[in-house]
């Protein structure tokens, strides 16, 4: 694991920064792919976990949640207005590109099995010392997690930092075809630009740090 900040830290992936897993305190925010629960378990084995608190529910983002909670006996949180696709009562992603044949690819193979949330997050709620943003567009119950005191934001996929089909860094917003409401995550991007956050982690490509990348973003937005 990287340590980024006080108490936050980037897990390893593969590739690096590809799809990213933090931990917060003893939080785990998000849990990556159905293929990656043996990779966060054992670079959490020594650490103390107390939730698995999502950003949102995809299948990149939910896959190992069944795994990991079960192993480490930890209870799931997420926004509530994802809870129906993380339980298994509604379809992961836009409902107009289900049929797309990489979505068709993604849920084969990255989505993991529904599983009970335990702890439903609402805007203003704290995990880990981190304040829970509603930020959707992406999927409707996508959160940004937001700390004061130092202004770090772990923002899932309301940005990329990457293009997720080359692995060309920048700054850029998420993929339409995965996007429930783009015009509503642009929303949420503006959202994340008004917390002035020093350091953004998110869930595709390198922790950003030059904020003046993503006001850039805004403005070619506007």
């Amino acid at each position: 694991m990287r340590q980024l900040a006080p108490d936050l830290w980037q897990l390893r992936g593969f590739p690096p920064n590809g799809i990213n897993v933090y931990l917060a305190e003893d939080v785990l925010i998000d849990a990556a792919t159905r293929q990656s629960g043996r990779r966060i378990l054992s670079q959490t084995e020594d650490r103390p976990l107390s939730l698995l608190a999502l950003t949102h529910a995809h299948p990149d983002h939910q896959g190992a949640v069944l795994e990991v909670c079960d192993a480490r006996r930890v209870p799931l949180a997420c926004h509530t207005d994802d809870i129906d696709a993380m339980e298994g009562r509604r379809q992961m992603g836009p409902p107009e590109n289900q049929g797309h044949p990489i979505n068709r690819l993604i849920m084969r193979y990255f989505a993991g099995p529904p599983r009970k949330v335990d702890r439903v997050l609402h805007e203003g709620d704290e995990v880990a010392g981190f304040r829970v943003v509603h930020a959707p567009g992406h999927s409707p119950g996508e959160v940004i997690y937001f700390r004061e005191s130092d202004r770090v934001a772990i923002a899932g996929d309301v940005i990329n930092t990457m293009n997720v089909f080359t692995g060309i860094p920048g700054v850029r917003e998420p993929p339409r075809i995965f996007t429930l409401d783009p015009g509503e995550n642009r929303r949420s991007i503006r959202k994340l630009l008004d917390l002035r956050p020093s350091l953004v982690c998110v869930g595709h490509g390198r922790p950003l740090r030059d904020i003046a990348k993503l006001e850039r973003l805004v403005v070619n937005l506007s």
